[in-house]
């Protein structure tokens, strides 16, 4: 009986396990690191390896956007600047006569077309005006160049603008006024450094069409000299006024004489009491603005 048991056993189970394939065993590289087979292996793993994607905030990104998205980050960073050397109109605007070259940071008047009417170049660097600057440009009818650093303005810098009727150098380092053009109707030196010797005792009498005068926040110790009669609005406020005579407006030989013009009159901020000068405004139609007590 053990005899028969023995031959079953070798019968079935041996053959079973002769049959079963034999377990492959998991291959290993070996290199020599002296040979160019084995540079050009590790070579390859590496361009492999780099060739995967990365990871960037969560999201797979390959090596090359990476970098494309590095070098965008790089140019975004880098500061727009601006080139003054340009032609006048492709640095400013030139529409219909006008020429608009507003905060574009210039330090000169750039030339101009010589149809230009209207000149607009505030809020710029613009140290000095020559008489170069205007010499050929004899149509200009207004002029702004309000929030400059103008400290100078040649004499006849404006003498060749005949038709010029509005001029404005507000807020800028003036201390004392040009010759201004005959046709002026409208003058606004605001905000400047201006003190009374640095205007002249005739600047304005020959200016017959002049009806607005801005002289606000300066520095004059007196009201301007020989104002003409088409004068409507005279601002004077802030500034060191302590003096005003009975002729400054009116003409003390003259009781019925009437400034019939003037509309308004701003003397507030300055450290005159105008209660004590009251026959200075005997011929006009309001009292100027200001301090009287």
């Amino acid at each position: 009986m053990k005899t028969l048991q023995k031959a079953f056993f070798l019968f079935v189970f041996v053959p079973l396990v002769n049959s079963a394939p034999p377990k492959q065993q998991e291959s290993l590289q070996f290199y020599e690191y002296d040979t160019d087979d084995t540079m050009g292996s590790l070579i390859q793993q590496d361009y492999e390896m780099q060739s995967k994607d990365i990871t960037k905030d969560g999201t797979n990104v390959s090596l090359d956007t990476s970098l494309r998205l590095q070098g965008d980050d790089s140019e975004r960073n880098v500061r727009p600047t601006k080139d003054t050397n340009l032609p006048t109109c492709l640095l400013c605007v030139c529409l219909s006569g006008s020429v608009y070259c507003e905060e574009i940071d210039i330090e000169a008047v750039p030339p101009l077309p010589k149809e230009t009417a209207y000149l607009y170049a505030r809020f710029n660097k613009i140290k000095r005006i020559a008489v170069s600057d205007f010499a050929d440009i004899t149509t200009l009818r207004r002029i702004d160049f309000s929030g400059n650093r103008i400290e100078e303005i040649e004499d006849g810098a404006f003498s060749k603008l005949l038709l010029l009727e509005e001029l404005s150098l507000a807020e800028n380092r003036l201390m004392k006024l040009p010759v201004l053009p005959p046709k002026l109707t409208t003058f606004n030196a605001n905000q400047n450094r201006i003190k009374s010797r640095g205007i002249k005792a005739n600047a304005f009498k020959k200016l017959t069409n002049l009806a607005y005068l801005y002289l606000g926040h300066n520095a004059l110790e007196s009201v301007p000299l020989n104002l003409p009669e088409s004068l409507r609005i005279l601002h004077l406020q802030y500034n060191n006024i302590t003096t005003i005579t009975d002729d400054t407006f009116c003409k003390s030989n003259n009781t019925r004489y009437i400034r019939t013009s003037m509309d308004e009159i701003r003397m507030e901020g300055n450290p005159i009491l105008l209660a004590k000068h009251v026959n200075a405004f005997s011929c006009l139609r309001t009292l100027p603005v200001g301090a009287y007590y």
